[in-house]
């Protein structure tokens, strides 16, 4: 699995639709989906699925509008039920030249969901059109409780990954296994737990994540917030952990938005859920008095790419942001 950073052939998203998601209004998350195609599509494509004919032609208005080209719009239908395609869709992996795909199994983050079932259909959707190698390991695994740095380290998290409404049967070094088989790496990083309002049982992409392959951004609390405790536990098992190559990882304290809420209810909101596209970074931002040095700290870490913060007030209300509703798919390498 190659790291984030390396060259993209396109990202794929699914159009937001459902007003039990997105409580504070679809239309703005709309919003909010074609600022993120407009910042990615000129550098990478843009693979979106949409429900039918019907929303195609709804989104392509929103884009003209918009003044995006849509001749780097790839448009897939299906009847898909919810946006979380980081989760739910595939896993791109690479071998020199070749592309290849994982299908893992998605039980909606643990049975929490019964009708959002039918979206791990999604990868077998794409697969009829692009025929790739496709490998299935038949366990649960969704793609935000990872994250690699491309050179054989893996970050996961034991509250999600070891969790008995995944894989009740596997214990932590069958699923190890599994990650070094069908993933290509070599080491893992176990952090802990979660952050409070992460209904994913501790995501590490709302966590801890890497910017290169000795770099990692942690998520830290100075504050006495709810998720102080547990953040502080996954930044020391960072501090004391080692790459691949027995090194110790440079790791750098990005704050928190602090308790974003939404009719009393608190969200999710974590500034390390960002995507790293081919010459952006779109980082979710709170309207919290964080977001500016966040912003900062990131652009410090990526000079190449210009690091642009989404206002996702409304899209943290389906709990989840830029990086959840994203997948990459990477370039094959001549």
């Amino acid at each position: 699995m190659p790291a984030e950073w390396d060259k993209h052939e396109a990202i794929w998203l699914s159009w937001p639709h459902d007003p039990t998601t997105f409580i504070s209004g679809v239309e703005r998350v709309e919003k909010t989906y074609v600022q993120i195609v407009k910042y990615l599509h000129k550098d990478e494509y843009v693979n979106l699925f949409v429900k039918d004919d019907t929303m195609k032609q709804k989104v392509t208005a929103l884009l003209n509008q918009a003044r995006v080209d849509l001749g780097r719009i790839r448009f897939f239908e299906f009847d898909y039920a919810d946006v979380w395609f980081r989760d739910y869709g595939p896993i791109f992996v690479r071998n020199s030249n070749e592309l290849a795909m994982v299908h893992w199994g998605f039980n909606s983050w643990g049975q929490k969901y019964e009708e959002l079932l039918k979206d791990g259909e999604i990868p077998l959707v794409i697969n009829a059109q692009m025929g790739l190698t496709c490998f299935e390991p038949g366990i649960v695994l969704e793609g935000g409780s990872i994250d690699v740095n491309g050179k054989g380290t893996l970050l996961t998290t034991k509250q999600c990954l070891l969790n008995k409404n995944r894989n009740a049967c596997l214990a932590k070094e069958k699923i190890e296994a599994y990650l070094m088989d069908y993933l290509g790496v070599s080491h893992i990083i176990w952090l802990h737990s979660g952050i409070a309002g992460d209904d994913t049982d501790g995501h590490v992409d709302d966590l801890a994540r890497f910017v290169n392959p000795t770099t990692v951004v942690c998520g830290f609390e100075e504050s006495d917030d709810e998720n102080g405790k547990a953040l502080k536990q996954n930044y020391q098992t960072l501090c004391n952990a080692t790459d691949q190559d027995h090194k110790k990882l440079n790791i750098i304290k990005l704050p928190m938005p602090g308790n974003v809420k939404y009719k009393n209810k608190r969200l999710p909101a974590s500034y390390t859920n960002f995507y790293i596209g081919n010459k952006t970074v779109l980082v979710p931002t709170f309207r919290s008095k964080n977001d500016k040095t966040a912003l900062g700290i990131l652009q410090e870490l990526f000079p190449t790419r210009k690091v642009v913060g989404i206002d996702c007030v409304d899209l943290i209300c389906g709990f989840g942001a830029i990086h959840c509703i994203s997948q990459q798919q990477p370039t094959i390498e001549a």
